[in-house]
């Protein structure tokens, strides 16, 4: 069996959660004589860079029976930024052998492919699929249903005080804070928060600190909580006050008498037969909110909205031309068609109408030669929709055909054209990307600031991929991961601007779909957290999962 991390050419996923699929399977053929069939699904994942597909790992064999529920999951780690394509192989098996190249020819039963995303995406995160692979032959269905595997989800919001701390400093009182510890398994601790230090206080009031249930206690309510008190040293070597001991169980009773800690050092209490405490610290409040996840979101119904804007300015060279970045070369796709391939699909699988608008920038449009900003590829003013990626490639091209590159790079009117559709849907519903690619600098960099800061509320995602050799310096400015984009004085509310340079993600041996691959991942891996920013800035839970049809009931087993 191959491990989840054989499929990580670049060894540097971190998955958003683990989904767990079950399989189910209808009216399979029947190919014993004397009985039903004996079936086993068989996983495989294709690796990301040679194709290679790999046994994951297959369900139990269960006997005689042509509609199988099978009781043994596959647990994978969703990649949300990735394409994570799989194949379902049902065999009939004889024996119990390992081996099922033994069982590929009389014994094989169908198979289908689809992708992670297809299934989490799917009403209910459950899909019917038709099995194929024997010409002539009805194979059956398939059902597959995801689901994000439960763990502690819920996040711990407290505040707490200290009462006549032992004094520290010799020209002062004491610069406390707390540091808190889960217990592990073995008897050693694990740091899992610190708080802010209060200065020359022996009655602190810390901040009110957020932090997940299962970093506390690791979903064990009665693991010990080890809290220690130290007194803060500019030269790092804080002074040890206290500690004592408590619980989630006995945090998240709130306050009330029994979360009044006594501080306890032990060296001293050893020295001195008066010695009672060195303070005490109080539980002030406790709450317990649940986290809610990208996932959540999905299976309660939230579509992505995917919009795409291309670059047709004319630094990008003539398109007839070897040279130019929009060549449309008969081998290989160009920087353009590749960004929006490799991003493309992967959020098509969270669309269910797979309709996509996408626009162009910086051309002059026919019959008369007028410059715009935001024009539909689709040539059609009231409808800029193409249908599925293959359609807005075919758009792209079209339009490379009828208009002529021209200038200048003006990002505003498109990500503005966008951000009003966002600000229609506000409630949770849809959430926007779009995807700009674009050969240069921005030459409305004021506007487009005041575009992304106005939009900035809204349920949107932008993404900037920069191809070609420019200098894209002042693209990192409306990224915000360092610095928030501002305007006017007016700061970004949430940071929903993400820009990567193509170069940096072309692999050296030409590999186009690894270097597909890698843009994908990480250009799209902020998506998860930025759409999650959104929902919590407005308050706004995940519906419960969409139904779907349920099993009929003699084929429901406990």
């Amino acid at each position: 069996m191959a491990s989840i991390e054989e499929f990580d050419p670049l060894n540097t996923r971190v998955p958003a959660t683990k989904i767990e699929v079950t399989v189910s399977c209808r009216s399979l053929l029947d190919v014993d004589t004397f009985s039903k069939s004996d079936p086993v699904v068989v996983l495989y994942l294709q690796a990301v860079g040679t194709k290679e597909w790999r046994e994951f790992g297959r369900t139990e064999v269960i006997d005689n029976t042509r509609n199988p529920d099978f009781v043994r999951k596959f647990v994978l780690d969703f990649f949300f930024e990735e394409k994570q394509n799989l194949r379902f192989d049902v065999y009939n098996v004889d024996s119990r052998s390992c081996n099922i190249s033994k069982h590929v020819s009389s014994d094989f039963l169908g198979q289908t492919f689809c992708t992670l995303g297809e299934i989490i995406g799917s009403a209910g995160g459950r899909q019917e699929r038709t099995l194929s692979g024997i010409p002539g032959k009805k194979c059956g269905v398939i059902i597959l249903t995801a689901e994000e595997l439960s763990n502690c989800r819920d996040i711990a919001t407290m505040q707490l005080c200290a009462n006549k701390l032992d004094k520290k400093d010799f020209f002062g009182k004491s610069d406390p804070f707390l540091v808190f510890y889960r217990s592990n398994e073995d008897g050693t601790f694990t740091i899992c928060h610190k708080t802010e230090v209060i200065k020359n206080t022996l009655n602190p009031v810390w901040q009110p600190f957020t932090i997940p249930v299962r970093a506390l206690c690791n979903g064990d309510y009665d693991r010990t909580v080890k809290v220690e008190v130290y007194d803060w040293d500019r030269d790092g070597s804080h002074d040890f006050i206290g500690e004592f001991t408590t619980s989630y169980r006995e945090l998240s009773r709130g306050q009330n008498q029994f979360n009044v800690y006594e501080v306890l050092n032990p060296k001293k209490k050893g020295k001195k037969k008066k010695y009672v405490n060195s303070g005490t610290v109080t539980l002030l409040s406790f709450k317990v909110e649940s986290e809610y996840t990208f996932v959540d979101f999905i299976r309660g119904g939230t579509q992505l909205n995917f919009t795409v804007a291309i670059d047709f300015t004319a630094s990008n060279g003539n398109p007839s031309q070897p040279t130019s970045l929009h060549y449309m070369s008969p081998y290989q796709m160009n920087a353009y068609a590749m960004a929006l391939k490799a991003v493309g699909e992967i959020i098509q699988d969270y669309d269910s109408d797979k309709l996509f608008p996408a626009y162009g920038f910086g051309a002059k449009l026919p019959p008369d030669g007028k410059i715009s900003h935001a024009f539909p590829l689709s040539g059609d003013g009231d409808n800029p929709n193409c249908v599925g990626i293959e359609g807005v490639l075919e758009a792209y091209f079209q339009s490379l055909r009828t208009v002529q590159l021209y200038g200048p790079t003006n990002f505003a009117p498109v990500i503005n054209k966008v951000a009003n559709c966002a600000a229609e849907i506000t409630d949770g519903s849809q959430y926007f990307v779009l995807l700009m690619i674009t050969d240069g600098v921005i030459s409305d960099m004021v506007q487009t600031k005041e575009a992304v800061v106005n939009a900035s509320p809204l349920p949107l995602s932008i993404i900037i991929v920069g191809v070609g050799p420019a200098e894209f310096d002042a693209m990192e400015e409306l990224d915000g991961d360092e610095v928030r984009v501002s305007s006017r004085g007016r700061l970004a509310e949430r940071d929903i601007v993400q820009f990567v340079p193509f170069r940096d993600y072309i692999d050296r041996s030409g590999n186009q779909v690894l270097s597909m691959a890698r843009l994908a991942k990480d250009v799209l891996a902020e998506i998860p957290d930025q759409l999650l920013s959104f929902m919590k800035s407005r308050g706004i839970e995940p519906r419960p999962a969409l139904s779907s049809s349920p099993l009929p009931e003699f084929h429901r087993h406990i």
